[in-house]
């Protein structure tokens, strides 16, 4: 759900999470969105830089600063929604829809679209209501209307209903379109006039509404996002009292967290660390350093996946950086496809910690978690999981074949390191900034940027003009993709919470024995499932808010658990069948994923040793702080 970057985290066609990799656009008129999607990108990242520049330099902090990159973030991310859904990158789980039969799964796949065309058009009044009662409040440093923020809402939530109903009506499959609509005015009216009956049972209607009914749309391929939103609506509307008013402020909030600024920054850092070379200068300069010795390439791969990660914050661009610069030596030395690939999914899964990581930012906002201490705590975790994964490649690689292979001659390290100096001081300048205080991640976000831009012009050769565009276009999309998940999650988290269920779940955790150790092999197991079905950030969204006050309760530090629950995800990311890091690494790498899947156990298996330890020696997660 890193779905979705550079390309969408959840990038894929054979299974897992789908978000299309060529983007397929299908409105030519949705270019002037584009072009404003971008545009606001761009607001918001020069004032962020204006900000930091006025509070670090003059000493005058803008006091409006804030409110302008608010407002930039929201239309950005409700028109970058509208262009994932224009470009089909609306990441959805699509392993179950290849089982059935062929004209079942286009019957669920229409039927699928259909729904979303219903909830969309059912919000579009709720948005427009909410735009409007924001008006009556101002914002504080510019005494604008909040309604100009929120009117992006039903600007987003119009623009996708627009698209949803085209699409739905190009596919011609009119019997599907009107049995589907029949079926559900059907649902309706009878859920209507059980609603007594169904508020009577109380709870039960969790798993109802937010299990069956989610989880039977995730399987006929709807997108993740309106999975959620579709849950929440059914749930409000059937089984609580709640106005369904209240699930767009939630979805708002989700959505406009000031943190999650850095979300499409990071984005649009890891576009220019791609465009640029920068990636692969650090992959040549780990092979020159460590790639004669036995094992060396794989050490090479989890290095690079390791620093890479630093400057990117996103699986897909670390893994389509590192391997089509190592794959070939290292098949040259006897490695097989299969191997390699497993290795490089496992080396995503142990490198998602590293800074800047857009799951760490989203789960210190969710979670109210220091994002500095995760960034530190992050980096130790990462090395823990890199040894026990060189160690495994160690022992595989004992016969491997070395002859021919020769030491690089100081003077081409020399070179190699030089090339990849400036690329190398990225992602320790982003954990020294954010964990030593200076600045936020969002501000530290756009410092990156600014550098990485600088330095790929300067020393790595630049960025196309019209490359530059199309990249501020994909981060406004994958953003969008990524935030409205987000948003959706944390009205179904809100619904989770205020049924109560957050209180019995303590009751019961607390009640069991073998206190916090039981709870952490609890919290493995679930979001190792989560990991598999849901990817990250959608899990920690549903799931932080009431897992991170029982783990106090309990007496665990808020910075180790943190790091057990995202080293659970990033592991079930990668786990087979269902995992979607799985099937993006092996389209990366071009290998059927049934080869693959038969390597990677052993290197799943690692990572759960290494999540263990991790899991039982908190100070791996809390010595640093």
């Amino acid at each position: 759900m890193q779905l979705t970057d550079t390309q969408p985290e959840g990038e894929l066609a054979l299974g897992g999470i789908e978000a299309l990799a060529e983007p397929k656009r299908a409105e030519r008129w949705m270019r002037p969105v584009e072009i404003l999607a971008a545009g606001l990108l761009v607001v918001m990242i020069v004032t962020v830089l204006a900000n930091v520049f006025f509070r670090y330099v003059l000493a005058k902090p803008l006091i409006w600063g804030d409110e302008v990159a608010s407002i930039s973030f929201i239309w950005m991310a409700m028109l970058g929604a509208a262009l994932a859904v224009d470009r089909h990158e609306h990441m959805r789980l699509t392993v179950f829809l290849p089982l059935l039969p062929e004209r079942l799964a286009r019957v669920a796949e229409v039927a699928g679209q259909v729904l979303v065309c219903v909830l969309l058009l059912r919000l579009l009044p709720v948005a427009v209501e909410y735009a409007y009662e924001e008006s009556f409040v101002r914002s504080p440093a510019l005494g604008l209307p909040m309604s100009w923020r929120a009117s992006a809402l039903p600007a987003g939530i119009g623009l996708m209903a627009v698209l949803a109903v085209i699409s739905v009506l190009r596919s011609r499959e009119w019997r599907i379109i009107a049995a589907t609509l029949a079926v559900t005015a059907a649902a309706v009216a009878l859920m209507w006039f059980a609603r007594p009956a169904l508020l009577s049972i109380g709870n039960w209607n969790l798993p109802i509404w937010l299990g069956l009914l989610v989880a039977v749309l995730l399987c006929i391929g709807v997108p993740i996002a309106f999975c959620f939103a579709l849950g929440t609506l059914a749930y409000l509307t059937f089984a609580s009292h709640a106005p369904i008013f209240v699930m767009m402020g939630r979805i708002d909030e989700g959505m406009s967290s000031l943190i999650l600024l850095s979300v499409p920054v990071f984005v649009l850092l890891g576009c220019i660390l791609d465009a640029t070379g920068m990636g692969k200068a650090i992959v040549n300069f780990l092979a020159s350093l460590l790639g004669h010795v036995k094992a060396g390439m794989s050490y090479v791969l989890l290095g690079s996946m390791f620093l890479v990660s630093g400057i990117s914050g996103s699986k897909v661009s670390d893994m389509a950086t590192v391997a089509p610069a190592l794959f070939p030596e290292m098949r040259r030395r006897g490695h097989s496809a299969p191997e390699m690939t497993a290795l490089l999914a496992t080396g995503a899964a142990m490198a998602d910690t590293v800074p800047p990581s857009i799951v760490l930012i989203v789960l210190g906002s969710v979670a109210g978690v220091s994002i500095a201490g995760l960034f530190t705590s992050g980096f130790v975790i990462a090395m823990v999981l890199l040894v026990v994964l060189a160690v495994l490649a160690r022992w595989k690689a004992r016969a491997e074949d070395m002859s021919g292979v020769r030491a690089a001659t100081l003077p081409l390290i020399g070179k190699t390191a030089l090339i990849a100096a400036p690329a190398l001081v990225l992602p320790f300048m982003i954990r020294s900034l954010v964990g030593g205080g200076v600045a936020t991640a969002t501000e530290v976000s756009t410092i990156a940027v600014v550098y990485a831009f600088v330095i790929g012009v300067v020393l790595y050769g630049g960025i196309p003009v019209r490359r530059l565009g199309t990249m501020l276009v994909e981060t406004a999309a994958m953003s969008g993709a990524i935030l409205l998940i987000l948003g959706a999650a944390s009205a179904m988290a809100w619904a989770l919470t205020q049924s109560g269920f957050a209180r019995d779940l303590m009751a019961v955790v607390t009640g069991l024995p073998g206190g916090w150790v039981v709870f952490m092999l609890a919290s493995i197991l679930i979001f190792l499932i989560l990991g598999c079905v849901l990817e990250g950030l959608p899990a920690i969204v549903l799931l932080a808010p009431i897992m991170f006050p029982i783990a106090r309760g309990l007496g665990i530090h808020d910075i180790h658990y943190a790091m057990v629950i995202v080293t659970a995800m990033n592991i079930g990311l990668m786990a087979p069948p269902i995992g979607i890091g799985f099937y993006i690494a092996c389209k990366i790498a071009n290998v059927p994923a049934d080869q693959v899947m038969r390597r990677i156990w052993p290197y799943l298996a690692a990572l759960l040793v290494g999540l263990l330890a991790i899991a039982a020696v908190p100070a791996f997660s809390t010595a640093l702080l």
